[in-house]
């Protein structure tokens, strides 16, 4: 790994301190590269649990081992794993949504393939319904991640060790306005992000407990920094918002090359390059703070959508991937569903995602909403009427097909057939077969997230 890369040591020393300015316009420069959108992308974060005792944590040491084996497989996707052991897949960008598919599923196949022969299975839920956070790997980046998230309280531990999602990587979009212009793309993500939240929520369960929230994972997000998981405030345009968002989110930590890394209290990016102290930044040490910051939609020269929880199953992750392609790639079904969730912007009110009203029904309620239920319908309708036009295969179509007539058509979400925690553990779940539809379970105890 090189020392400039963000999990590296820290910056070399020949590198020169930077200045506000340059740092402005790097912000402006790297974050939002705008060009017709054709490439996508999808990060896959998995929980590892042994596929007959689900709710026994498994072994370091045979948790290494899968380890070692799965790094010896011939895989597209990038291989990395979480603090607490998630695995995560981050797929090459594709040059079509089938590509990605394609690609995707071959790789997973040899994940589970490889984690089957060691009686180990990757499962998806937004949170780990059993686990208590424990951090598996030891290294500067999570230590000092740890000491800072630390400060705001639990739901930082809980977050490192414990939460799985599906991330969809889009391109910025284009440098003209209309419904693939950056600026249009970039003000859906903020209200489409919530309706996902809703319709793949998949976390009701902590520890054992139900929480009250259908998802868990974004109840802990928004309860993790004060500061560093919002989206950029309103007011200003994309590029400006966000540059002022990075430079003015506390530091989480200042990398050294030996010994533990600093970890400042209060100090923006924006004091750090004012004063200089503890040493001049680098153009490494903003490209490692901006790793640094969660909102729900980071722009890392594409669009992140970060906000949709891990799916169950062996294709459920491709839903969220496939219907966020279609809304936001097709012409027609990114104005449709532009029109569609523009209302929305009432109910969320004046605060920044994910801590504004909407967002939080999204989280707390799924799609039992009527509002975002209603958009939800809308956006699936839309989604397959895209899918057809961009010529996906037609499993992929039905996939996403049953999805919306088992959970979306219906007021539903994943969460809602999860019953009780031990009914997560049958091996059904874990080894990757579909599940069936169940009944919307009974009010259970309630756990705070």
């Amino acid at each position: 790994m090189s020392p400039d890369t963000p999990g590296g040591p820290g910056p070399r020393p020949e590198s020169s301190p930077l200045d506000e300015g340059t740092a402005q316009d790097l912000l402006r420069g790297i974050c939002f590269k705008t060009g017709p959108p054709r490439i996508v992308g999808v990060e896959l974060e998995w929980l590892i649990h042994d596929l007959e005792h689900p709710t026994v944590p498994v072994a370091q040491e045979r948790l290494d081992g899968a380890v070692a084996a799965l790094r010896e497989l011939p895989l597209s996707a990038a291989l990395t794993f979480e603090p607490g052991g998630q695995l995560e897949l981050s797929s090459q960008p594709a040059g079509s949504l089938m590509e990605c598919v394609e690609t995707t599923a071959a790789d997973l196949a040899a994940v589970r393939g490889s984690l089957g022969r060691a009686g180990l299975a990757p499962v998806g839920y937004g949170v780990d319904p059993w686990q208590t956070p424990h951090r598996r790997l030891r290294e500067p980046r999570y230590d000092a991640m740890e000491a800072a998230l630390d400060r705001a309280g639990p739901a930082g531990r809980a977050m490192m060790c414990t939460s799985a999602s599906v991330q969809v990587c889009l391109d910025a979009g284009e440098e003209e306005p209309g419904p693939r212009g950056y600026g249009r793309r970039w003000q859906l993500t903020h209200l489409l992000g919530a309706v996902l939240v809703a319709a793949f929520a998949n976390s009701p369960f902590r520890q054992g407990r139900r929480t009250g929230w259908k998802s868990t994972r974004q109840a802990l997000w928004a309860d993790l920094d004060p500061v560093r998981t919002l989206a950029p405030g309103g007011g200003l345009p994309p590029r400006e918002a966000w540059a002022a968002h990075v430079l003015d989110t506390t530091v989480m930590c200042v990398r050294r090359e030996d010994g533990p890394w600093d970890v400042p209290e209060g100090l923006t990016f924006r004091e750090w390059i004012r004063t200089g102290a503890p040493r001049p930044p680098l153009r490494a040490d903003l490209d490692y703070h901006i790793t640094t910051l969660f909102p729900p939609v980071r722009p890392r020269g594409h669009l992140e959508l970060r906000m949709i929880d891990a799916q169950s199953g062996p294709d459920g992750w491709l839903v969220p991937l496939a219907v966020a392609t279609a809304l936001f790639d097709d012409p027609e079904a990114a104005e449709t569903v532009y029109r569609a969730v523009k209302p929305l912007a009432e109910s969320a009110g004046s605060a920044a995602a994910p801590r504004n009203a909407l967002w939080t029904t999204a989280a707390r309620e799924g799609l039992a909403d009527p509002e975002l239920r209603a958009a939800a319908v809308l956006c699936f309708e839309t989604a397959l009427d895209a899918l057809d036009r961009m010529g996906v295969s037609t499993a992929v179509r039905d996939t996403v097909a049953d999805f919306h007539d088992r959970y979306v058509a219906r007021g539903r979400c994943p969460a809602d057939d999860l019953l009780r925690p031990g009914a997560l553990a049958e091996p059904v779940l874990l080894s990757g077969a579909t599940r069936a539809p169940t009944a919307p379970p009974s009010p259970g105890r309630v756990a705070s997230a």
